[in-house]
């Protein structure tokens, strides 16, 4: 009995483990389907790990749009006739037909001269010589091959039409969307890919203007596809951009969330200078309800004369000028004519800039903002620390993401996303110890997460950029004083830089990559900048000359990370936000955070779209945001 209920116990776990293998395999063949479509992402198809060779035989419906393509025609088989009845084999025999008779249905020149001569009998024989026109042969059976992709995956499927099925072309031009059914199988000839889709049913066709289509062509330069940004994700470059931001996206919530923050949305209008020197965008609806413009200074040589009378005087003289030229009877007529019309048209040119705002000059004065939408003055936000400082103070660590904007140069775009953090009851340390924590996470990330993209832009954009980002992970970051970089520039070469850097300049992007790149060739740290250099909120030191604040900067990407210890101190605060000549209405709320249970805080900013453009070894940032905005530059 003790025998049996042993080998039962033997058994059982082999049963078990029998039927998970079963259950594995069976899953291994098993396809996913999308929930809100019935269709299989070519994701699960191609990216299993043999190739989808494990599907073979599976119906899927499938969707997605035509990368590549050609045709191929079938040759059609000649049909077998059945053999001629002997009865009609021997009628065949018996017809005689001379041999004039053949050369004159064979060959035009013979029959010319039988004619004339009036040898044998043509006419009995006229329809060897016209045969009855041949029927129109219907077109030739073809295949279209179709290299498709629906966005989920590097990699694209082979699709097989036939004929038959659709026309071809409808489907071969690229860019045209289909949603089809079939069957997936292994190619009939060994091709790159293990696997292909038989079509037997077509369910939607989306065809495309091929002279019109921008991405027709399978190259296209990234400057012509900053132009049509509604296309751009139809590449392969771009919707891998696409697929690694939406993995940067989810490794931020599930670092912050895996660590105690709390997400918070902060506002995109503010009344607030988030940083007290940045240009920003004006938020107001009065333009398009006033007459706004700036009282013109008075000259005493146009007052009281309208534009109308001095372009008119303009015209007129310009007249008598060409009557004189043609003349050519008065030479000092005309000098004096011409004389007069420059003093004329410079004239107009004066009254002309006088009508017109000169550049930097505010309009403020001409508005009355009390009318506004909000009824005072609004900006785009520049940065969402300030405001997370107020849920910081009542809820200890959190952090947003969202689009920051600036107005202060011409060359950068205006448009970012950023991810803001900040932590209650820390210091500059663990701002900057998170800051390191938070860049390796993401590095690893997209490692563990985004293999095959990362395996296309190390083929085709830049080849270590895997290695790179493995770097960036086992590395120690150096960390060093504003001052201790100061003095290593001190012992570079005069002519690297155009300027000499003297303590309290600004460093430059140029400074900053050269510290990563040359000097300690890893990510540094740069901390306790000089006050004039940084916002207006970060904590002043015990020297009174440098803030708690420190910039990330790494190799190839620059500055990525941007943080600070804010100042806790109600007296420091309001004594810079006075030293600096800031509004202080604008601030009050701000203040109030000082003075009703304060607490040290600090925390930083991660530009989310350098990090893609980082990971990516792309150049441009633009062609990293999905619709970049540039000065001049906002075409949707």
């Amino acid at each position: 009995m003790a025998t049996e209920q042993q080998q039962q116990q033997q058994e059982q776990p082999q049963h078990e483990q029998q039927k998970q293998q079963e259950e594995a395999a069976a899953m291994l063949v098993a396809v996913t389907t999308c929930k809100y479509s019935n269709r299989v992402l070519l994701k699960t198809i191609l990216e299993r790990d043999d190739g989808g060779v494990g599907l073979v035989g599976e119906r899927v419906l499938i969707g997605g749009w035509v990368k590549s393509s050609k045709e191929e025609t079938k040759e059609p088989v000649p049909p077998q006739l059945p053999p001629p009845p002997p009865q009609a084999v021997e009628k065949e025999s018996k017809v005689e037909i001379s041999c004039v008779e053949i050369i004159q249905s064979r060959i035009p020149f013979f029959r010319s001269i039988i004619n004339v001569l009036g040898i044998g009998n043509y006419h009995a024989r006229e329809k060897l010589e016209k045969p009855a026109p041949r029927p129109l042969l219907p077109p030739l059976p073809s295949i279209a091959f179709l290299r498709v992709s629906d966005g989920s995956c590097v990699a694209t499927l082979q699709v097989i039409v036939a004929s038959s099925i659709a026309p071809p072309c409808q489907l071969l031009p690229i860019g045209t969307c289909i949603l089809v059914e079939g069957v997936l199988m292994q190619p009939s000839v060994p091709r790159k890919h293990v696997i292909e889709l038989k079509v037997e049913r077509i369910l939607h066709i989306g065809t495309v203007e091929h002279d019109k289509y921008p991405l027709s062509k399978k190259k296209v330069p990234f400057e012509m596809l900053r132009n049509y940004s509604q296309f751009r994700p139809r590449t392969t470059t771009v919707a891998s951009v696409v697929r690694i931001s939406n993995a940067l996206t989810f490794a931020t919530h599930t670092f912050f969330q895996n660590h105690g923050f709390l997400y918070v949305q902060v506002p995109i209008i503010t009344t607030t200078d988030c940083e007290g020197f940045s240009e920003k965008f004006q938020v107001t609806t009065l333009l398009g309800k006033a007459d706004i413009k700036v009282k013109p200074n008075t000259h005493n040589d146009t007052d009281g004369v309208s534009p109308e009378v001095i372009k008119s005087a303009v015209e007129e003289k310009s007249k008598v000028i060409e009557e004189l030229k043609r003349s050519e009877s008065n030479k000092e007529a005309l000098t004096v004519a011409v004389q007069d019309f420059h003093k004329t048209n410079e004239l107009a040119s004066q009254l002309e800039a006088r009508e017109k705002p000169k550049p930097g000059t505010s309009l403020k004065a001409d508005i009355n903002f009390s009318e506004d939408f909000f009824a005072r003055q609004t900006y785009l936000t520049v940065s969402g620390r300030l405001h997370l400082e107020s849920h910081a103070c009542a809820l200890g660590n959190v952090y947003s993401v969202g689009p920051r904007f600036r107005a202060d140069s011409t060359k950068r775009v205006a448009e970012m996303s950023m991810i803001d953090i900040e932590m209650a009851f820390s210091q500059l340390e663990d701002a900057m110890s998170c800051a390191d924590d938070f860049f390796k996470f993401l590095c690893k990330w997209i490692l563990d997460n985004c293999s095959e993209d990362l395996k296309f832009f190390s083929k085709r954009i830049d080849k270590p950029c895997i290695a790179h980002l493995q770097s960036m992970i086992s590395t120690t970051i150096e960390k060093i004083s504003y001052t201790d970089a100061v003095d290593s520039f001190k012992q570079v070469a005069d002519n690297i830089f155009e300027k000499k850097l003297e303590w309290g300049d600004a460093l430059t992007a140029d400074h900053l990559s050269y510290l990563a790149e040359e000097i300690y060739k890893k990510p540094v740290i740069i901390y306790n900048y000089p006050k004039e250099v940084k916002p207006f909120y970060a904590r002043l030191n015990d020297d009174r000359k440098t803030v708690a604040a420190f910039d990330m900067v790494v190799p190839k990407a620059g500055t990525l990370i941007s943080g600070s210890q804010n100042e806790e101190r109600f007296d420091m605060l309001s004594s810079r936000i006075k030293e600096l000549g800031l509004p202080r209405e604008q601030y009050e709320w701000y203040l109030d955070l000082r003075r009703h249970g304060t607490v040290k805080h600090s925390g930083f900013s991660l530009g989310f779209d350098h990090m893609v453009l980082f990971a990516t070894g792309l150049n441009d940032i633009r062609d990293v945001i999905p619709f970049p905005r540039c000065c001049g530059k906002a075409n949707n």
